[in-house]
């Protein structure tokens, strides 16, 4: 009999690729995650790991136990979310991590009145890829995040959509609507690889004809916005994401859109406390 707690620790593995990364997510020592999985391979009976230096692959058989094991997180997040039900769970805290324009727009809207029904967020300050990692490791409830950064491992619920706007600095000769081709021999302030909203601007870039020229990088878009302003270049930013600092022109011809969710473990949504709280966001 395969034991479902061991199953997490699989799962922790695949999502971050090495024992000691795992162990961290878990808060467990290195050590007793080798251990696991190597109980966990006994009560399979099959290979599931491939070694690689520090870094551990999946065999056949390990992945298709941890396609497995997130059916049984998520039936098993059911299963709590209905005891809760019974229990009426109608007080309680929330965990819930959102970039910082989310936070201003939903998120701090939301907290006054979820406290006059005695639910209390812990709010964390995260960009949208990495609330959906502490989302999938168990570290927050509910994770404010960018929709097509969400995986088949959670559930997701629209919130709101914004577009993008062009800064540029103080005195710059464009006005009006911009043409983002108008922009291609110009230095651009992106934000750092990894983040999607990096993706967002240079597939809008290409599909303007260009590749752009990125000179400075930073995940906050209030340090874009001062760069920009500064001189060091032009950005695109999501519209709720600044502030009045940089000049803000609107995108001619159809601007990138952010797309706002609110993302839970597949199966939490249906636990009275979280469904309180998606619905108050959502309002």
């Amino acid at each position: 009999m395969i034991d479902p707690r061991r199953l997490r620790v699989l799962r922790a593995l695949a999502d971050h690729g090495t024992v000691t990364a795992a162990a961290a997510a878990l808060h467990l020592t290195p050590s007793a995650v080798s251990q696991q999985l190597a109980a966990l391979e006994s009560e399979a009976g099959h290979p599931l790991l491939v070694r690689k230096g520090r870094r551990v692959s999946l065999t056949p058989a390990g992945s298709l136990l941890v396609e497995h094991a997130h059916v049984v997180a998520a039936e098993l997040e059911r299963a709590q979310a209905t005891l809760d039900g019974l229990a009426s769970g109608s007080a309680g805290r929330v965990a819930v991590a959102a970039f910082a324009s989310a936070i201003t727009q939903v998120v701090a809207p939301a907290l006054a009145a979820l406290k006059e029904r005695s639910i209390e967020l812990s709010v964390r300050d995260a960009e949208g890829h990495e609330s959906v990692r502490l989302l999938l490791d168990g570290e927050i409830d509910v994770a404010i995040t960018e929709e097509h950064r969400a995986t088949e491992r959670v559930t997701r619920f629209p919130l709101y959509t914004e577009p993008f706007d062009v800064l540029l600095p103080p005195g710059h000769a464009v006005s009006g609507p911009v043409d983002l081709a108008t922009l291609a021999d110009e230095d651009w302030v992106v934000t750092l690889p990894g983040n999607p909203l990096r993706d967002v601007v240079e597939m809008a870039c290409r599909q303007a004809g260009f590749t752009p020229r990125i000179r400075h990088n930073s995940d906050d878009f209030r340090a874009i916005e001062a760069l920009v302003a500064a001189g060091a270049g032009v950005a695109l930013a999501p519209r709720n994401a600044v502030g009045g600092v940089a000049i803000r022109r609107a995108v001619a011809g159809v601007a990138p859109l952010r797309r706002v969710v609110a993302a839970v473990r597949r199966g939490s949504e249906a636990h009275p406390l979280i469904r309180a709280v998606l619905e108050q966001l959502q309002r």
